[in-house]
């Protein structure tokens, strides 16, 4: 994997508890793949991933792949977040995708998926973010 801007960025507590790992990263094209862990405690009363822990995932796939697209320049906040729920969700590994679809000087527009270890999609998403300066986000 070629080096980019998530490279030594300390993972925040949100990401440990996803069980986040970056897998592998294309910083020219905005495009990130990152595994997480659905732990038994994300179950909702069916037994299933609830579907906000999915919604989380997928967010934290977009964010990167705009971060190390800017080459650590910009954070990405989501303003607008949409997911489609494609099949139920087991506890275990998932994989997500992230892509830059467009960014621009203010907004971006990002696309993420999600699969689980079967490799079947569990859901897909779409957002808008603001850009902003990481000078800003970061004290």
């Amino acid at each position: 994997m070629p080096p980019h801007a998530l490279d030594g960025l300390p993972r925040p507590p949100c990401a440990e508890l996803l069980g986040w790992e970056i897998l592998d990263a294309d910083p020219a094209r905005g495009w990130v793949k990152i595994a997480f862990e659905g732990r038994p405690e994300f179950r909702n009363p069916a037994g299933y991933i609830q579907g906000g822990f999915l919604a989380a995932m997928l967010d934290d796939v977009m964010g990167p792949a705009a971060y190390i697209h800017s080459e650590g320049r910009q954070f990405s906040p989501t303003i607008d977040l949409a997911v489609s729920f494609m099949a139920p969700a087991r506890p275990g590994r998932f994989v997500g995708e992230g892509q830059v679809v467009q960014i621009g000087k203010s907004i971006g527009f990002l696309e993420g998926k999600l699969w689980d270890a079967g490799g079947v999609m569990v859901a897909k998403a779409t957002a808008t973010c603001r850009v902003v300066e990481s000078g800003k986000m970061l004290g």
